[in-house]
């Protein structure tokens, strides 16, 4: 009996894959999109993971914050509408800060955009903002590398002081400790009380081009009735419901809201984000599985047209070895064989450029993109399911070849 062993298998299979080099090209290109987008957006997405955890959820678990609008606005349209909302105030933080009994803290801050000079040094676009003097202890928690927060007297007497970021700091200040200097905000001078802890950056965005002065001073220059978000930090995370049911009923009221009226304000917490990022990146994912299993289905299609070309081909030699005695079933497992080595092969290779592709991308940004150990099987898993599937076809066409007839035929 005439059987053939996977190592002769596989040595016919490399030689007709290398006679026809285009061939085998452009049927591998679809299993390799297919694996290669699988390993690349699951490597991606599990490092994006890694680094927001660490650089946006960091927010407080017990603090929220009330908005005019909304954290994410799909089209200027809707934020136009958004903007006809009637502004958050000082007075509202103030009014909160007074009758909510399961606020801990609150406070309120407002961000612009201004130029900021000391002698010689300038710097443009920095984040500008107005914090009330708890701010720093809400939300995101900011640091001090040198010098104090922004004082209850400060604010109380919209004093002309401010905190730089460690950007600022560097650049304004690359040989001198800016402690007790005056530098130049837009046509304002202040006096640096302090430096914030270098923050580093997010999405290559450095996080310490910033300046914060006292809100009071803020609104004294841009005007009192400037819209301001207001921060709050409750008893514990356990009064967070009440909490915001609390500020929404005084807030509600103080702006005459009807019970019938949606509310005009926008109450974020730190699963306002999770959840956002959690959509997005399912929608990602969902789009990677369409992309990846069409791309998938054309490789197996190719396949199959490959190994439908090779039975055609191999007619002769097929008659030759069932006339020797070789049977059904070992002519099905060669040519499904031949087509596992297929498309395994293409899934070798997009195992390689997906773990490429996270090696750079990790090189060239803050992501820490890792493939994951079960994306690379998963990707093995579904090359050898493609071969199998799209290969059993023609397998099975060569297997049910009658020898006296394929022995006639010229291959």
């Amino acid at each position: 009996m005439a059987k053939i062993n996977i190592r002769e298998i596989l040595s016919i299979s490399l030689k007709s894959l290398w006679t026809h080099k285009l061939r085998t090209i452009l049927t591998l290109v679809g299993v390799i999109i297919g694996v290669f987008t699988l390993i690349a957006v699951v490597s991606i997405i599990q490092g994006l993971d890694k680094y927001v955890k660490t650089k946006l959820f960091n927010y407080g678990t017990n603090d929220f914050y009330i908005s005019k609008y909304p954290p994410f606005i799909s089209d200027f349209e809707t934020y136009l509408e958004y903007r006809k909302r009637k502004n958050l105030t000082l007075e509202d933080a103030y009014s909160i800060e007074k009758l909510c009994k399961n606020c801990n803290l609150v406070g309120a801050a407002q961000s612009s955009v201004c130029n900021v000079k000391y002698g010689n040094n300038y710097v443009r676009d920095v984040e500008l903002t107005g914090a009330t003097h708890n701010s720093h202890m809400i939300g995101w928690v900011f640091e001090l590398e040198s010098g104090r927060h922004i004082s209850e007297e400060d604010e109380k007497h919209s004093r002309y002081v401010c905190i730089i970021g460690y950007d600022l700091k560097e650049k304004l200040f690359p040989n001198d400790d800016p402690i007790g200097k005056i530098i130049k905000i837009n046509d304002k001078y202040f006096n640096v009380i302090g430096v914030g802890k270098k923050s580093g950056k997010i999405f290559g965005i450095s996080k310490d081009n910033y300046v914060r002065i006292p809100l009071t001073t803020f609104l004294k220059i841009r005007g009192r009735r400037e819209n301001v978000e207001i921060e709050v930090h409750t008893l514990s995370q356990a009064h967070m419901k009440e909490a915001i049911d609390e500020v929404r009923m005084i807030l509600r009221s103080r702006r005459k809201l009807s019970p019938k009226q949606e509310d005009d304000f926008a109450i974020v917490t730190q699963d306002t984000f999770i959840d956002f990022y959690r959509s997005t990146t399912t929608s990602l994912f969902i789009a990677m599985i369409i992309v990846s299993s069409i791309a998938l289905i054309v490789g197996g299609i190719g396949i199959m047209n490959i190994m439908l070309v090779s039975v055609t081909e191999r007619t002769k030699e097929i008659g030759i070895r069932m006339s020797v005695g070789a049977r059904r079933v070992d002519i099905l497992k060669q040519f499904l064989i031949e087509s596992s080595f297929l498309s395994s092969l293409g899934g070798l290779i997009g195992i390689f450029l997906g773990f490429l592709i996270a090696k750079i991308v990790s090189a060239v940004s803050s992501l820490p993109s890792t493939v994951e150990p079960w994306s690379v099987v998963a990707g093995i898993a579904l090359s050898l399911f493609v071969g199998i599937s799209f290969g059993m076809y023609p397998a099975n066409k060569a297997s049910k070849l009658d020898p006296a007839e394929a022995l006639r035929r010229e291959g």
